[in-house]
């Protein structure tokens, strides 16, 4: 179970991961430093949005309007961080004493 709970973390942690550099992405390409011309770009930038968008989309229906803020990744990421880690890391330590 120990193992089990290791993984989950460690795809946790790669979700993460994948946020940050999700909104790095968007940032260089809403700047224009990114060319979106360019074929792979835009299959990083389609990859990137289908792993993270069905999750901050829903948020962003949630939460307020901040103009061209937008904090969904940054919730996602608190949440991830304060609330699912420490779960996992309990229950990883629960299963590895008991």
């Amino acid at each position: 179970m120990y193992d089990l709970w290791r993984l989950l973390l460690t795809v946790v942690k790669l979700y993460e991961a994948v946020i940050i550099i999700y909104c790095v992405f968007s940032m260089l390409y809403s700047f224009g430093v990114l060319d979106p011309r360019n074929r792979i770009v835009a299959q990083i930038g389609r990859f990137l949005g289908s792993v993270v968008e069905p999750v901050l989309i829903p948020l962003r229906n949630i939460l307020p309007s901040f103009g061209n803020v937008d904090l969904s990744p940054l919730v996602v990421l608190l949440v991830l961080q304060y609330l699912v880690e420490p779960f996992m890391a309990r229950q990883m330590m629960s299963s590895l004493m008991g």
